[in-house]
């Protein structure tokens, strides 16, 4: 579209879609090859019972908007605080913008959330320690809500709950739904070996799914590959991989429609 290059979108399938239309509105063509599958995790009980203690806790921390949309299902339908309601002190913890806006769209007050600020160089772990710590007291309890890999297991990064135990808080987690890695069509595998060369951008927001993608193409060459990285730690795994051009971006539409635009150059 107006000489703009194709951006091949990886995120999980319902968030894909939401970026093709967005930047289909702002003049950008896609392809939706999803590299990671989000399924419900087995252990429903474990959610239950994390909300049946939530009056004890201090802090939710939530890793992804995928966190809330599955912990906040689990919820109990009644409203009072030993089935599950929100006490007024508890706060919620968000480390981007697309966790925040689903909290609040399951009704928890904006008051209650701490997030990075908008103007934040990344989102992630270390920018929403930045916002909470001063929160943080020696025996507080923090609830940690995250995902897990395909086996069950839970996946993703320790560093705010080893910044939270150092502090003196009692962390627990709860894992809420399940990563696993796509199985693609032949046309699926077709596509993405097209757009390693035709100077479409992939856009990257976790480096799991790098590795899924050189798992599903083992012998695909990335070295004419672009590709956009919302994270330095992202980006490091695709220069691993193997792509010519990576850029870092911030996880805004607009700062990664910009970087789409810039990687959008012949490799060196």
């Amino acid at each position: 579209m107006n000489g703009l290059p194709r951006v091949v979108l990886t995120r999980p399938l319902r968030e894909a879609e939401r970026w093709a239309r967005q930047l289909e509105d702002l003049g950008l063509g896609s392809a939706v090859l999803p590299l990671i599958v989000i399924a419900p995790h087995d252990d429903k009980q474990a959610m239950q019972d994390a909300w049946g203690g939530i009056g004890a806790v201090n802090a939710v921390m939530l890793v992804s908007a995928n966190a809330v949309e599955h912990f906040f299902a689990a919820r109990p339908a009644a409203p009072s605080l030993s089935d599950g309601g929100l006490p007024a002190r508890l706060r919620f913890w968000a480390t981007g913008h697309g966790t925040r806006a689903e909290l609040l769209t399951q009704g928890v007050l904006a008051a209650q959330i701490d997030s990075p600020p908008e103007d934040a160089v990344q989102f992630d772990s270390e920018s929403l320690w930045q916002q909470v710590a001063g929160q943080v007291r020696p025996g507080q309890r923090v609830l940690i809500v995250r995902g897990a890999d395909a086996d069950g297991a839970a996946a993703g990064r320790d560093w705010l709950a080893r910044q939270l135990a150092a502090a003196g808080a009692t962390v627990s987690t709860v894992l809420a739904y399940r990563r696993v890695a796509p199985q693609w069509s032949d046309a699926e595998r077709a596509n993405a070996a097209q757009a390693a060369a035709d100077g479409s951008v992939w856009l990257f927001s976790s480096s799991e799914a790098v590795a899924h993608l050189r798992r599903l193409l083992p012998t695909q060459s990335w070295q004419q590959a672009r590709a956009v990285a919302t994270h330095g730690r992202i980006a490091q795994a695709a220069e691993q991989a193997g792509f010519g051009v990576v850029h870092v971006s911030r996880p805004t539409l607009e700062d990664v429609v910009a970087s789409i635009k810039s990687a959008h150059v012949q490799p060196g």
